[in-house]
């Protein structure tokens, strides 16, 4: 049965227990999950990828029914589904089961796809489609963010925000992120600071300077460094940025272990990594441990804060760090 993502809030959620999400619109699709579903649920919560549902499907499915793992409610998710799947859904289907809710999540199902045919013909199962947001959707969703933080910002910067998201909810939703972090108590934001802060479209100067020191490739920093002018006023962004990819280079090497499986870390993560950015990041990963990121969190909070106290000598303190943090031994 079709329905529309819109009308979950008035739908009867709780007589359906198989519910398929698909379509390209990943951030919308990962809000209707999280507002309609995740944040008022006070169960057990388990995460699969098809393949390990598949693969696991017998021993998941006896605990289900024998519920070993689950003692109340539970909702249990697999994402990147196909047609794959069909078989092992009309096996639960069969069992009825009551105490359990499935949801599976994928990308665009095509319209000769068996799965997203069976959901979409069958009475007892939810299917729920996701389109692409439009301008106006997008548009909304910025101005309501500056309106909220009280942050001043003009419609030709916000239609700039939107076009360097590639149109895409779900990086909006992280370049917004990105931009109250940079903000704090700023009330303003203009073109130029957008143009710096954000990397999903043409500048790349302070996002490719902070992926190369942590690359450790002093070659090509030097020469971005020498193409570049950074003035003081820079530095605590340089320093935002690069706190945002070292958290992220953290739980990419939490991620990957214990196999260090680094090219199946980097194309899982969510949200996904541009593809100009994977070769770095790769890099980095093989660069530096888990005890060095968590310590390099630390020193870029510690020269933001000395930046603060006296910014004559920030640009002297990034430069330090930058040339000291791109050296390749012992890291």
């Amino acid at each position: 049965m079709i329905i529309r993502h819109f009308e979950l809030k008035k739908f009867n959620k709780k007589s359906y227990n198989l519910i398929l999400l698909h379509g390209k619109n990943e951030g919308l699709q990962k809000e209707v999950l999280s507002e309609n579903f995740i944040s008022s649920f006070d169960g057990i919560v388990n995460k699969y990828d098809e393949s390990d549902f598949i693969y696991n499907f017998e021993t998941i499915l006896s605990e289900i029914l024998n519920k070993s793992l689950f003692d109340d409610s539970k909702i249990i998710i697999v994402s990147r589904v196909s047609d794959k799947i069909l078989k092992n859904i009309e096996k639960i289907i069969e069992k009825n089961l009551v105490d359990v809710k499935i949801i599976l999540k994928s990308g665009v199902l095509e319209k000769k796809s068996k799965l997203r045919n069976f959901f979409e013909k069958t009475k007892n199962v939810i299917c729920i489609p996701f389109y692409p947001d439009e301008h106006k959707d997008l548009n909304m969703i910025a101005n309501n963010f500056f309106k909220k933080k009280d942050i001043k910002i003009s419609q030709q910067t916000i239609n700039l925000i939107i076009d360097r998201a590639n149109q895409s909810r779900q990086h909006l939703n992280n370049e917004l992120q990105k931009i109250e972090n940079f903000a704090l108590n700023k009330k303003e934001i203009k073109d130029v600071d957008i143009i710096k802060l954000t990397n999903l479209g043409k500048n790349y100067e302070i996002s490719e300077l902070v992926e190369t020191c942590l690359a450790k490739n002093q070659n090509k920093l030097l020469k971005i460094m020498n193409e570049n002018h950074f003035s003081n006023e820079d530095v605590i962004l340089i320093l935002r940025i690069f706190l945002i990819k070292t958290k992220r280079l953290l739980n990419l090497a939490v991620n990957s272990k214990p196999d260090k499986n680094f090219d199946e870390a980097i194309s899982k993560f969510k949200p996904p990594i541009f593809w100009k950015e994977k070769p770095y990041v790769k890099q980095q990963l093989i660069n530096w441990s888990e005890l060095k990121l968590k310590k390099l969190i630390n020193e870029i909070n510690e020269i933001e804060l000395l930046s603060k106290k006296n910014s004559q000598i920030s640009q002297s303190l990034l430069l330090n760090f930058i040339f000291e943090n791109s050296k390749t031994v012992n890291n």
